[in-house]
């Protein structure tokens, strides 16, 4: 039986928020063409559901081993150096996404504090940065279970 990592709530929110992206970006379209005029809030709610599919995709990638990386070195490298390189790897992600749930988690709460509102709809500022360090968590998640995938053989790279 080979082994198929899955990141399904990830995937679920990414599908969502494409789907959500689409509906609302031909309702805009639609809307242009029958009155003139657009939908006011169909930009911000689209730049938020991107950043949403952005980082869900991201999650999901790190979850079946499939980000770009150059594994040339990595490949030509015995088992130990390997092991330790894949480690370095990990630890390294676990610094940048650290950094981000540290910082986003801050600027959220900043944000929230100073009762910020979107320039567009003026709703809070917060309910779209909240999203930054929780869907940063779940990408910290997945590339723990990544890195102890291949640490433990299940995950196969490409040669």
């Amino acid at each position: 039986m080979k082994f198929s990592p899955d990141a399904k709530p990830e995937r679920w929110l990414g599908s969502l928020a494409l789907a959500v992206i689409s509906l609302i970006s031909l309702g805009n379209v639609v809307t242009r063409y029958v009155t003139g005029g657009s939908l006011a809030f169909t930009e911000e709610f689209s730049v938020f559901l991107l950043v949403v599919l952005t980082f869900t995709g991201a999650s999901v990638a790190l979850r079946r081993n499939g980000h770009i990386r150059i594994g040339l070195f990595e490949l030509a490298l015995p088992e130990g150096p390997r092991r330790a390189l894949i480690l370095f790897q990990c630890f390294c992600g676990t610094i940048v996404l650290g950094l981000i749930i540290w910082f986003g988690a801050k600027l959220t709460w900043d944000e929230y504090q100073w009762e910020s509102l979107s320039p567009g709809l003026g709703l809070p500022q917060w309910w779209y940065l909240a999203w930054l360090p929780l869907l940063s968590v779940a990408m910290l998640v997945r590339l723990v279970q990544q890195t102890v995938d291949r640490l433990r053989g299940r995950l196969e790279d490409e040669s």
